[in-house]
């Protein structure tokens, strides 16, 4: 039975379980459609008077506008690229320049590698980067660990909003409180949280935030939050014409325009179809709402199911709650690339490998082959998770 989503999502008419979303979302024809329009309507840069470049500029301020009402902050906060892990070396590379000997940096053990390798990078510089350690193997950080690593030569703390490996999601409002406390910066990986729960930079505290719009049912696309207030004073690769205090300067080139009409086709998806034609944040916020109610169950469903499978050893969060519906694990006696392998032959997408958390895979000894991780979004459906339990139990 196809899920009842797949008149919004052309790929899921194929029958074929997606279950690797963590790795990218399906698109729903919201977003097809609106880069077909673009294209077609002409091809042009910004900032010239003839109509399609005037469209493209249109397009342009509307996404830093709406990807605003997504992240909760100002358009002027907002900075549009083509990865998350390509702006936050931008943003490595800015701090470099203010960071000196003998500062420090705090990562969380969680931490998809685009939000480490940036911060291990200024070692070479004299930075000291530590490593807030979770507890193992549900891959839980506690707050009153981080309170002990930071001090008054803390300046910025790494974590996630959500793991891309075990799918634990972090208390983010407390790691802020506890950096601000001693004068530093919030970091936060919003991309594997953000498909599951709507991001609030304001309610977390985040003085610097990314996202992917490809993993919230959108095109390959990077975008980055930063605080006003620390935007002028950060040093950027940038064009000599380029204001040091706005966000273009940290959008070398010309934008993807396709892509970022795209992205408004995914956001308009997510008020017309989840959000029930509700505009702004507020049609955002009820569209998330729905997605939780339908995500809950089959993340329920398939943590109980799993976790007393015999072959089975799942990592994570052994509750619903504090996580998504990411679930990271391995089979006895078959390597992850096999099991992989055997169900892709079954009709269902999984991953095979360390997903890029590489920091978690060494922390549950699971290096190099890492382990099977199977992700579902609001579009999946019981009969995936059930493809997915039935494939496991027919492995040699």
């Amino acid at each position: 039975m196809p899920s009842p989503f797949a008149e919004h999502f052309p790929a899921l008419r194929s029958g074929f379980s997606y279950l690797d979303n963590a790795a990218g979302a399906q698109v729903p024809t919201y977003c097809i459609d609106a880069i077909h329009q673009f294209l077609s309507g002409g091809s042009c840069n910004v900032g010239q008077p003839y109509p399609a470049s005037r469209v493209a500029t249109a397009l342009k301020a509307r996404a830093r506008e709406e990807t605003a009402e997504f992240l909760n902050c100002r358009p002027d906060e907002v900075m549009l690229g083509p990865s998350a892990t390509a702006l936050t070396f931008q943003v490595g590379r800015a701090v470099s320049r203010l960071f000196k000997p003998g500062d420090e940096v705090v990562i969380s053990e969680l931490e998809h590698e685009s939000n480490a390798a940036p911060w291990r990078a200024l070692e070479a510089q004299g930075v000291k980067v530590t490593t807030w350690r979770a507890s193992w193997p549900e891959g839980r950080l506690e707050t009153s660990e981080l309170r002990k690593l930071v001090t008054p030569r803390t300046r910025l703390v790494a974590v996630s909003a959500a793991a891309n490996s075990v799918g634990a999601t972090p208390d983010v409002a407390a790691a802020a409180e506890v950096a601000h406390g001693v004068g530093a910066w919030l970091f936060v990986d919003a991309v594997h949280s953000s498909p599951h729960h709507l991001p609030d930079v304001r309610a977390w505290g985040a003085d610097f935030a990314v996202f992917s719009p490809y993993k919230v049912f959108g095109p390959h696309l990077g975008c980055l939050f930063v605080r006003r207030e620390l935007l002028a004073g950060l040093p950027a690769d940038k064009l000599w014409f380029m204001p040091d205090d706005g966000p273009q300067k940290f959008e070398p080139g010309t934008a993807n325009h396709e892509g970022w009409a795209g992205w408004l086709g995914s956001l308009r998806y997510l008020r017309d179809v989840l959000g029930g034609g509700q505009p702004g944040r507020e049609g955002l916020a009820r569209a998330f709402q729905r997605i939780a109610q339908l995500e809950q169950p089959l993340l329920e469903a398939t943590l109980e199911q799993l976790s007393r499978h015999p072959r089975v050893q799942l990592y994570g969060p052994k509750t619903s709650a504090g996580r998504v519906a990411t679930f990271c694990f391995n089979v006895a006696g078959v390597s992850p690339r096999a099991v992989a392998e055997h169900l892709a032959e079954q009709g269902v997408g999984v991953a095979a490998g360390h997903y890029y958390a590489t920091m978690a895979a060494e922390a549950l000894g699971l290096m190099p082959d890492g382990a099977v991780r199977a992700s579902l979004l609001h579009y999946n459906t019981a009969e995936d998770v059930g493809r997915l339990l039935a494939a496991l139990d027919s492995l040699p």
